[in-house]
């Protein structure tokens, strides 16, 4: 599709339904009044890295919490210190948002990132290692385990480790062997023992076998080892006649971001594909080796993998703490947080007969506000779809997939409804970072199902978390609608929160149509009523809701800004609040990654105030609410404040119009901000300092479980139709 279609599309509600905005815009604000946004990261990750630390907390939900920074960075350093490096390189090192070279930058990152890593491999040792034991959960290295169950992983390495393992000579006749991101290895010096010559050996930890191996079991008293240990210490098997000199482990993090021209490929899938085996083979950058390495082996690796010193990350072992997601699924429910289980919507609820609820007629009655995972996504998302799949009534299904799973019942459910005879449209964005191959293998499941599949817009990816289905009602058509802030994946509505709504206001249906229409043709349309789409209007609608609390400040009208968003970017939106700040208007920011907004500052934000919670739930919704001179404007969806959300992708938010829905929300917001709940506040020098302890250093209350335990005791009043 060409560009200028592309611009006149994709537009926003009309220009009168909002305030002009006005020429405060070229107000001065002072310099360096951002924090970086990849230092704000690093931070994020470091508030992760404080569960995994806090003793009140579960053990195992502590060793999850440890699996999930190793992740996280893994992730970090594949695309965000990756598209440092290749600016540099490639010489488009513009500067950052806080004006400094990328250069510059990456050095910070490494000091933080070292410091960081060795933190969080100290976490493990001296932490939750020694609280592991204490509830009868043991990881010993191998001078701990006993003789006779040496001899048992003796049997147990011969039976299931040794005939999948792979040694890599490298001398003359064998070069240097690949090594895959992320794959954990050893290196291996060994000694010819006929010739004396020393060689060197590569040998790569099976990822398929189990990271930690059981050593004995007695009772809820159980011991492992790591697997890389069990082989390192049988070494002798792999190079018989050889002697074993040393062995260090290493393991190597690779580019794994992709660039596509996709306005100058014709087949986005075959691309995609090729892309795909391309990032197996992305430059070096990073490497992690035990802190016993020896210089030799150091200096090999170093010279093979091109690798520089600052990029190589020494630490006590175990390297890849991702492996502890294994002990974290033990079943001893005393050492995981307190089962939360989740309800279903009052809406949804079976009648008085037990009976299968009817979501058609329970939307009929007005709007539905869901929020999961308090309240069950099978019995509302799920629910919805597998009804509208069955139903004879319904003529049409439209939905978005950014990320999802083939086994998915939402995927089985469009896949029911084509097959039923149904038009089904599905907008898959096979570009979602990580999940490229897996939506490649269902979006053509979908297609051989007779399912529309469409891939969105050049250029663009499709973020937002839309629904829309058509069901005839007495020679008429409704329009059945859900706009959510969260996937359509049942796995990950199990941890991740969010929020959805279903409406068949007939705006909405409007607005879904024709966004729809956008997505998926070449239709030209501007006008929506309950929705901000982005790219083009979304950030200009935002910021004349921002600008109108500024005025009403400025007039001595009530005014107030919240907004809850995983990440805090936009320059724009953030020198709008800025300059609310400046007029007296309170802002409260609740975000759970990044924020380059600084609070607090005199005469620029102190009147903003940010937090951060983190749990067991990952906060996912996005919500923005505007006190509006007593007449309140809120409005949920999927976009985060960042220059990808704004510029880059289609995103939606829809306007609540229901007072109890405008009202749960600020009641959440409410709670989330109090001292009484604990969370991580924001400075103006850009540290977080964690609150979750009270004078008598008891925890504060937890903002999950307490919305848990409202959410359980709501009987929510419906708005009628």
């Amino acid at each position: 599709m060409e560009q200028d279609v592309l611009d006149a599309g994709l537009g926003d509600a009309d220009d009168d339904d909002f305030d002009e905005i006005s020429e405060a815009e070229d107000a001065e604000l002072p310099e360096g009044r951002y924090l970086d946004r990849e230092l704000s990261w690093l931070a994020f990750n470091q508030r992760v890295l404080e569960l995994a630390e806090d003793p009140n907390l579960p053990v195992l939900e502590r060793t999850n919490f440890l699996a999930i920074f190793g992740s996280n960075l893994d992730e970090f350093f594949m695309v965000r210190v990756a598209g440092l490096k290749r600016r540099i390189i490639t010489g488009l090192a513009v500067p950052t948002n806080i004006g400094r070279s990328p250069a510059d930058v990456l050095g910070d990152i490494s000091q933080a990132a070292h410091a960081l890593q060795l933190r969080h491999a100290e976490a493990w040792q001296e932490r939750v290692k020694p609280a592991l034991a204490e509830a009868g959960i043991e990881v010993l290295s191998w001078n701990e385990v006993a003789e006779e169950d040496r001899e048992r992983l003796y049997e147990y390495f011969q039976a299931q480790v040794f005939p999948v393992l792979m040694p890599l000579a490298v001398d003359p006749a064998h070069p240097f062997p690949y090594i895959s991101g992320l794959s954990l290895n050893l290196a291996i010096r060994v000694r010819n023992a006929k010739t004396g010559r020393q060689e060197f050996a590569r040998l790569k930890v099976p990822p398929m076998l189990p990271r930690f191996v059981e050593v004995s079991r007695t009772g809820e008293h159980v011991r492992y080892i790591a697997l890389e240990d069990l082989i390192a210490n049988n070494l002798a098997d792999l190079f018989p006649g050889m002697e074993i000199l040393d062995h260090h482990a290493f393991r190597l993090t690779r580019n794994e971001d992709m660039v596509i021209e996709e306005d100058e490929t014709e087949n986005l899938i075959q691309a995609l594909e090729a892309e795909l085996l391309r990032r197996r083979f992305g430059p070096p950058i990073r490497l992690e080796i035990t802190d016993d390495m020896d210089e030799l082996t150091l200096d090999l690796l170093l010279k093979e993998l091109d690798i520089t010193e600052q990029e190589v990350y020494r630490l006590p072992g175990p390297l890849d703490l991702r492996g502890l997601f294994d002990l974290g699924r033990i079943d001893r429910p005393e050492l995981h947080y307190p089962p939360h289980v989740p309800t279903t919507a009052v809406a949804f609820q079976p009648g008085d007969n037990n009976e299968r609820p009817d979501i058609f007629a329970a939307i009929r009655k007005g709007d539905v506000l869901v929020h999961h995972p308090y309240e069950s996504f099978a019995t509302s998302v799920q629910a919805f779809l597998e009804q509208a799949a069955k139903d004879p009534h319904v003529l049409a299904i439209k939905q978005t997939l950014y990320r999802t799973s083939g086994d998915s019942p939402i995927v089985q459910a469009l896949i029911d409804a084509a097959e039923a005879g149904k038009q089904v449209l599905a907008l898959v964005e096979v570009k979602a970072r990580f999940d490229e191959a897996n939506n490649i293998v269902w979006a053509r499941k979908l297609e051989k199902a007779g399912v529309h599949v469409v891939y969105g817009l050049v250029g663009l990816k499709t973020h937002c978390k839309l629904a829309l289905v058509i069901r005839e009602e007495k020679g008429s058509l409704r329009s059945y609608c859900h706009v959510g802030t969260g996937n359509y994946n049942p796995k990950t509505s199990r941890v991740y929160e969010d929020f959805g709504l279903f409406t068949v206001d007939p705006e909405v249906g409007r607005d879904l149509t024709r966004l729809f229409n956008e997505l998926s043709g070449y239709a030209i349309e501007k006008k929506f009523k309950r929705l901000l789409v982005a790219p083009l209007h979304l950030r200009k609608g935002l910021l004349r809701q921002i600008d109108r609390e500024r005025r009403h400040a400025l007039a001595g009208k009530p005014a107030g800004i919240r907004i809850k968003v995983n990440s805090m970017v936009d320059e724009q939106i953030i020198d709008a609040l800025y300059r609310a700040s400046q007029a007296g208007v309170p802002v409260e920011v609740w975000v759970r990654g990044i924020c380059s907004l600084m609070p607090g500052v005199p005469g620029m934000s102190e009147n903003i105030t940010v937090r951060s919670i983190l749990g067991r739930y990952l906060e996912h919704s996005r919500i923005f609410a505007f006190e509006n001179d007593g007449d309140p404007a809120a409005f949920i969806g999927s976009a985060d404040m960042m220059h990808r959300n704004l510029d880059r992708r289609v995103e939606a938010l829809v306007r609540l119009v229901a007072p109890e829905q405008i009202t749960e929300l600020n009641d959440l917001f409410t709670l989330a901000m109090s001292e009484q709940i604990g969370s991580w506040w924001l400075g103006p020098d850009g540290v977080w300092t964690r609150h979750h302890l009270d004078a008598e250093g008891r925890p504060l209350a937890d903002l999950q479980d307490v919305t848990m335990a409202n959410v359980l005791r709501r009987r929510r009043p419906r708005t009628v139709r």
